[in-house]
Order: C-alpha cells, then sequence, then structure tokens
C-alpha cells in the first residue's frame, strides 16, 4: 500500500503511540505532520529525521491541544488534510469526589474537545481533495471502564461516540471515521514505570508485566506502536473504504472479556 502524495497529520506526536504512527505512515509515502504543544529543536529534529529515513516531507507544527483555536489552527497551518489521527491525550487517576477540577478539564479538552476541533477544521479540506480518513486514537477505556479514571474514560467513550457521527455525517463521502482502541501500548512512558512497579511487588521484569501491569490484557503481552501504526495505515488504505463509524480493539483481548 503507498500513500504517496498523501499529508497526514498526527495530533499529539513528538513521542511514544504519535511518533510509532508518524513514522509508520511515513513508511507508507505520506507526507506527515508532528505535532506537540513544545517547540523545541528536538521536536524538529524529529521531523527531519522522519524525512531523511523515508524520503517523504515532515514537518512538526507545535499546538497546544487544550486550545480549541490552536487545534484548528494547526489544520490550517499544515495545509491541507488527508489523514487525520487524532492522538493527543494526557491521564489523571483519582476517586471521582476527589479529581481535581483542573486535571478533568484539562483531560476533557485534550482526549476529547482536540479531536472535535481538528475534525470540524479538517472535513473541508477533505471533501475540497475528495477524500479523507479520520481516525481517533480511543482506548479499550472508550468501550469499558477502570476506577479512579472518571475524566480519561468519559474523554474516551466520547471519542467513540463522535467518532460514529462524524461516520454518520459523511457516509455518503470518500471519507471515513473510525477509532482505534488500544490496550496497554509499550511506549516510553510505560517503559519507564517498570522498575518502580519491579520494585513495589518485588517482581522480576516478566513477572511484573504479566501479572501486574496487564493484568487486564489476556495477552499478557503489550501492544507496539508500530501495531498501531499498522493498523492506522490499513484504515487509510482503500482496503478499509466501507469500514467507517466503527472501533477496532488493539488490546491483546481485553474487551472481550
Amino acid at each position: 500500500m503507498t500513500m504517496q502524495g498523501k499529508t497526514a497529520i498526527v495530533t499529539g506526536s513528538n513521542s511514544g503511540i504519535g511518533l510509532g504512527v508518524s513514522r509508520e505512515l511515513a513508511r507508507a509515502g505520506a507526507d506527515v505532520v508532528l505535532n506537540s504543544f513544545t517547540d523545541r529543536e528536538e521536536d524538529h529534529a524529529l521531523a527531519a529525521e522522519i524525512a531523511a529515513e523515508f524520503g517523504v516531507t515532515a514537518r512538526y507544527i507545535a499546538a497546544d491541544m487544550s486550545k480549541g483555536d490552536q487545534c484548528r489552527k494547526l489544520i490550517e497551518d499544515a495545509g491541507g488534510c488527508d489523514v487525520l489521527v487524532n492522538n493527543a491525550g494526557i491521564q489523571h487517576v483519582a476517586p471521582i469526589d476527589e479529581f481535581p477540577v483542573d486535571k478533568w478539564d484539562a483531560i476533557i479538552a485534550i482526549n476529547m474537545n482536540s479531536a472535535f476541533h481538528t475534525t470540524a477544521a479538517a472535513l473541508p479540506h477533505m471533501r475540497k481533495r475528495g477524500w479523507g480518513r479520520v481516525i481517533n486514537i480511543a482506548s479499550a477505556h472508550g468501550l469499558t471502564a477502570s476506577p479512579y479514571k472518571a475524566a480519561y474514560v468519559a474523554a474516551k467513550h466520547g471519542v467513540v461516540g463522535m467518532t460514529k457521527t462524524v461516520a454518520l455525517e459523511t457516509a455518503e463521502e470518500p471519507i471515513t471515521c473510525n477509532a482505534i482502541c488500544p490496550g496497554y501500548v509499550l511506549t516510553p512512558l510505560v517503559e519507564a514505570q517498570i522498575p518502580d512497579t519491579m520494585e513495589k511487588y518485588n517482581m522480576g521484569r516478566e513477572e511484573v508485566i504479566k501479572k501486574v501491569m496487564l493484568e487486564r490484557q489476556p495477552s499478557r503481552e503489550f501492544a507496539t506502536v508500530e501495531q498501531l501504526g499498522g493498523t492506522v495505515c490499513f484504515l487509510a488504505s482503500d482496503a478499509a473504504a466501507q469500514i467507517t463509524g466503527t472501533t477496532i480493539s488493539v488490546d491483546g483481548g481485553w474487551t472481550a472479556l
């Protein structure tokens, strides 16, 4: 599958899942726009590395996904959008009666509201080009729940609901909208948590991964950013032209329980 001539915008993509997805899209030939709220030399260097490795155009555009106007400006500054991957997200864990209001507002803004703003701004570009893909990175928590994650679960359920609505609104056009629902993914952030978890439970690396971190993931294996990137590329392909308004779980069987 080739995506040459397509421009893909991936929010929250200077690390982790977003960076992995951007690399796989570039590998498939897409020009990519990376994004986060920082504007460091290393952010722009990531884009330059991707451009050099895959022979595509790659840019980094700073935009704060908690601000609706900056979400929309990201799309306009990119100059066009064929594939939009809404990936930006944050997390905070607390009982709902103790949940900090500022954390609630930030999670809803970044994890859900940003997808509304970017999608609203991107659809006119897709319609002008006569083709488009909106791919939302939701979560297993968009389909099920866990205690102490009220804002995250609410936001991801909202993203899944919005995915269905956008799909219905674009159903008669060559535009699709789907959500990917990952379980636990091996990102640098998760990798950094392993040593502390090993110490807390007095377990070896493999034991703490399988028995503690992946307790709810029946495969007892992390998903990888490359696997998520491959799923994004499939949803962006012609083979997925009639897949719209649905979720694809990449969760090792989590939501099958």
